[in-house]
């Protein structure tokens, strides 16, 4: 892989700042767990899967530095962000495993090397889905960065390369942070992978000219009817491709499906600084004094998913739920007694 998220080194938690990419390339090494808190929630690392490894280093790092108690820990942890269900199953892997008297950071090592796995088997799984496609279109960054390793949405992407397989790859700008267009964009180049960025309200142009075959997305959190959470502009992204006979994908491991969600109902959504969308990079883009809203996700019903892309295979939206039973991680976001 040309990138991995993050890593442990020399007794702390090494990860990549999203923020500064493409432009710059800067390592924060994290050896409190307040900093790994706070590196969620800033974004500095992001992603669902990422976010849930770096929850479960956290978690490590709390059991080093001394003064932590298991549960302390967690809640600290749970309270950055609150759509991303991989958060909670990082923190509750490694919180079970410390309170049970294991090394904290052995457990948060297996949680990753296992996500790592699956992203990996979620490319082998995808991949065949792409043999006749030829243009791919994206939103968000679900490939390394976001996953670890590997990705959910860029792993079907990676493999099909691999074998041979000649893509190209519409990526989505992703207002207002432009998480296609700064992280994507800057994996695919890496990878020598051909792509073109496009503003987010292009892709209904590119789609409607017949220019995609497929839609793969990643997600944060999938319900057990098989509506998915993910980032704002991915349910405007699955209307169009069904309105125009587009298979629409969303990949992801086991660790984003929600057990205990019904239906997208019952998911928070993330609502972010009003100044994400009034600013970049510290310069105002729109009159002083505006107003915003800045919800970071929306959901998209089931009905607009062709399929998901798991470690397990290609399922149906109606096989979701029996899928969900079978691979279920306990209750990842039962209250934490306090000890």
């Amino acid at each position: 892989m040309p990138v991995r998220a993050l890593w442990w080194s020399h007794g702390a938690l090494a990860l990549y700042d999203q923020r500064w990419l493409p432009g710059e390339t800067r390592i924060l090494r994290l050896r409190r767990v307040r900093d790994v808190a706070e590196a969620i929630r800033n974004m500095s690392v992001r992603g669902a899967p990422s976010i849930g490894a770096a929850a479960a280093y956290g978690m490590a790092v709390a059991s080093r530095e001394g003064g932590w108690t298991p549960a302390r820990a967690a809640r600290l942890l749970a309270a950055t962000r609150p759509t991303a269900r991989d958060l909670f199953v990082g923190i509750e892997a490694v919180r079970q495993a410390w309170a049970d008297g294991n090394d904290p950071l052995r457990s948060a090592h297996v949680y990753t090397a296992a996500l790592v796995k699956e992203c990996r088997d979620i490319g082998e799984r995808g991949a065949p889905l792409l043999r006749r496609a030829k243009t791919v279109l994206t939103h968000c960054n679900a490939g390394a960065l976001a996953t670890v390793e590997w990705g959910t949405a860029l792993a079907p992407i990676r493999v099909a390369r691999e074998k041979g397989a000649e893509l190209f790859v519409w990526v989505d700008e992703t207002r207002p942070l432009l998480q296609g267009a700064r992280l994507t964009a800057w994996e695919l180049a890496k990878d020598h992978i051909p792509y073109a960025v496009i503003a987010d309200n292009a892709a209904g142009h590119f789609l409607h000219s017949g220019e995609v075959d497929a839609v793969i997305v990643g997600a944060d959190r999938i319900a057990r009817n098989g509506d998915v959470a993910n980032k704002i502009g991915t349910y405007e992204k699955a209307v169009l491709a069904k309105e125009n006979r587009v298979p629409f994908y969303v990949a992801a491991p086991w660790s984003t499906f929600d057990h205990e969600a019904a239906d997208g109902s019952q998911i928070p959504i993330e609502e972010r600084s009003a100044d994400e969308v009034l600013q970049f990079q510290g310069r105002s883009t729109a009159p002083a004094r505006s107003a915003a809203r800045n919800p970071a996700f929306d959901v998209t019903p089931a009905r607009y998913v062709t399929a998901f892309i798991t470690p397990e295979g290609v399922l149906k939206p109606a096989q979701v739920r029996s899928a969900i039973g079978r691979n279920r991680r306990g209750s990842a976001e039962r209250p934490t007694p306090r000890s």
